[in-house]
């Protein structure tokens, strides 16, 4: 790879990565009618409230002296938190609440896209029951796409060394056609397939199987709907955002979105999972309750969009993080100065 910074020093990077952080965070709460809300670190556990991603990461995990040693643990995400909170606030459908959520993952692989520490926008907005449809869920993702152009526009208004390179439109696949063009491909190689064709995928159906017997991807059983057939006659009303990173010469994955699990999507997900008895956690029991409203809410990676808008091939460019001392090495033989 042959790779020139083009933004300079440091300097100009942190400037830069305050500049994208700002304007996108304002093009998104306008797209979505969102608020800024103040989110947690820590949650405590045992309440199904952490987000458990694929099942088989761990939390950090600490006792708290001053609450009888209850265990609290470091989120994964909010994808839970949200949705009781838009609950407490009573949210009525049309908006929504955003938030600068701050992770930690240990068990995350360390590389140039993947990070201990994990900083996003997690998005909630309360919507009406007859909203639970993929027209609903492809307008959504158009919104968020608009809000990442219009800041692509503003950086390079700031900063004319970087040009535009974003699709004028989004191209929706549900995983199962994707799967159809390319089956001796892996998902990976897929995702590069129909990414580097468009520009710019937003692929539906994340979590159930596929007709190979395999998940395009791996999500929890709690938070997104993968298992409702969608007017497309395919299960699934998420997806994921993919970008073609013009750096790394791949598919560059910006955001993991849907619209959450109803009552019974709830029950056949924890079903399907083996999960039944977490229908007794606060979280779960609350939302089979129906004391919890309808939405539709994800992640949007802040390191993700900084290393792509200001075209950047490595995420410790734009992030402070802890990193083997042979990577850094590495990076620093390439002109890749990590903070």
């Amino acid at each position: 790879m042959s790779y020139k910074n083009l933004l300079g020093s440091i300097e100009n990077t942190e400037k830069a990565i305050k500049s994208v952080k700002d304007m996108f965070q304002n093009n998104l709460s306008a797209q979505l009618a969102l608020l800024r809300v103040t989110a947690p670190m820590i949650v405590l556990s045992n309440t199904g409230l952490n987000d458990e991603l694929n099942g088989v990461e761990r939390p950090v995990g600490f006792p708290i002296k001053d609450m009888g040693e209850q265990r609290a643990e470091v989120v994964h995400s909010l994808a839970k938190w949200k949705r009781l909170k838009l609950a407490q606030l009573g949210v009525e459908p049309g908006r929504g609440i955003y938030t600068d959520m701050n992770a930690l993952r240990p068990d995350e692989h360390l590389d140039n896209l993947h990070s201990i520490y994990v900083d996003q926008w997690d998005w909630e907005k309360v919507i009406r029951k007859e909203e639970r449809n993929l027209d609903f869920l492809k307008k959504t993702v158009r919104r968020i796409y608009e809000a990442i152009k219009v800041t692509e526009n503003k950086i390079f208004v700031e900063y004319p060394q970087i040009e535009p390179q974003l699709s004028d439109e989004i191209h929706f696949i549900h995983s199962e056609e994707l799967l159809q063009m390319y089956p001796d491909l892996s998902a990976k190689q897929r995702e590069d397939e129909i990414v580097r064709k468009w520009g710019a995928v937003f692929i539906i159906g994340i979590g159930a199987p596929l007709s190979n017997g395999q998940a395009h991807d791996s999500r929890a059983a709690d938070y997104d709907d993968w298992s409702t057939i969608n007017s497309d006659g395919y299960c699934g009303l998420n997806g994921d955002l993919l970008l073609w990173n013009s750096v790394l010469e791949e598919a560059f994955e910006i955001s993991s979105m849907g619209i959450r699990v109803d009552e019974s999507a709830l029950k056949l997900q924890l079903a399907l999972r083996g999960e039944e008895y977490k229908e007794s956690l606060m979280f779960h029991s609350k939302l089979l309750a129906g004391e919890l409203p309808y939405t539709i809410g994800g992640g949007i990676g802040q390191s993700r969009l900084c290393m792509f808008l200001l075209r950047k091939a490595h995420i410790g460019e734009v992030q402070s993080s802890i990193w083997p001392e042979e990577m850094r090495s590495e990076c620093k033989s390439q002109g890749i100065e990590l903070l």
